[in-house]
């Protein structure tokens, strides 16, 4: 297996988490290692790359981009995100749990080895712990917004979905759902984009125009905090992670509350009633998922440590 193909399946496995709703790809390139790599990247997309493209000097700006890389990686997300939509908006619905349980335990596992790579704790990462933490927790008790297909507000999706994509811990999915736009673009609109419905398009350009230039405007923060602060952001980063358990705990009830919408009535969720599981066969299925998503995280820990190690 060449380079390329192992971060193609990296962002593959990005994209697929990213459909899911409290689960982060950002978490999914930590655990796989390339998250520093992939920031870095992202924050050379600028002024001086394009002049190293408009003078024509192709290498110069593929060695700048890490390019190879950031297709790999680009291509592999975009490919979860347009085939999985489906799979997983059928697997959500049937058996939400479990979808849950599994990334419970993938998550869980992962924050003590993203913690890992705080080069120094003291006193200011371990606030920075508990302040990330606080935060993606807080964020898994906001209420959703309603549905909204302007422009404006599609364009402040796409760059508030893709910036916390990039962010471990926080969902770009669950941000959608924050803002009410879920459903319309990672269900109903990816789900149609493979027959190239106008309508589809409609929706998905704004969305990807807002989402670019949020992810540049991370990406450009992001950098510059790894270098200057490198403990303090990964610490935080790590609180994220840890914050967001609460969103993905599987054992919870969507509390719904309906509205109109064009001449119909719908159904949103606007929060959860967190609970204990009962002791039933599903419940230590669901277990056994939430130990396979540990399990996986330990051995791409290991698998990357040999590497790492010759």
């Amino acid at each position: 297996m060449t380079e390329h193909i192992r971060h193609f399946l990296k962002g593959l496995a990005m994209g697929a988490a990213n459909v899911v709703p409290g689960v982060s790809g950002g978490t999914v390139a930590f655990i796989a290692g390339i998250y520093e790599r992939l920031i870095q990247a992202v924050a050379h997309i600028d002024l001086q790359s394009f002049r190293l493209l408009f003078r024509g000097r192709i290498r110069e700006l593929a060695a700048r981009l890490d390019l190879t890389f950031l297709v790999a990686v680009g291509a592999g997300s975009v490919a979860g995100i347009l085939t999985l939509a489906r799979i997983l908006r059928r697997l959500l619905e049937s058996s939400p749990v479990m979808v849950w349980a599994f990334f419970f335990g993938l998550i869980l596992a992962s924050v003590w080895f993203v913690g890992r790579r705080v080069r120094a704790w003291g006193l200011a990462p371990g606030v920075a712990v508990l302040i990330g933490a606080a935060i993606a927790a807080g964020v898994a008790i906001l209420s959703p917004g309603s549905e909204n297909a302007s422009l404006p507000y599609l364009l402040i999706s796409g760059a508030a979905a893709t910036a916390s994509m990039i962010i471990p811990g926080l969902s770009g999915s669950f941000v959608l759902l924050l803002l009410g736009n879920y459903e319309l673009i990672m269900i109903r609109t990816a789900s149609q984009l493979s027959s190239l419905e106008l309508e589809a398009l409609r929706i998905l350009i704004p969305v990807g125009i807002g989402g670019v230039l949020g992810l540049l405007a991370l990406g450009k923060a992001l950098n510059w905090l790894f270098r200057r602060y490198h403990d303090l952001a990964v610490a935080t980063l790590t609180g994220f992670v840890a914050g967001s358990l609460l969103l993905i705990w599987p054992w919870k009830t969507p509390v719904m509350e309906a509205f109109a919408a064009e001449d119909a009535v719908k159904e949103k969720v606007v929060g959860y009633q967190w609970h204990l599981p009962d002791a039933t066969r599903e419940t230590g299925l669901a277990l056994g998922l939430m130990a396979a998503g540990a399990a996986l995280v330990w051995g791409l820990e290991r698998a990357g440590a040999r590497k790492e190690g010759g």
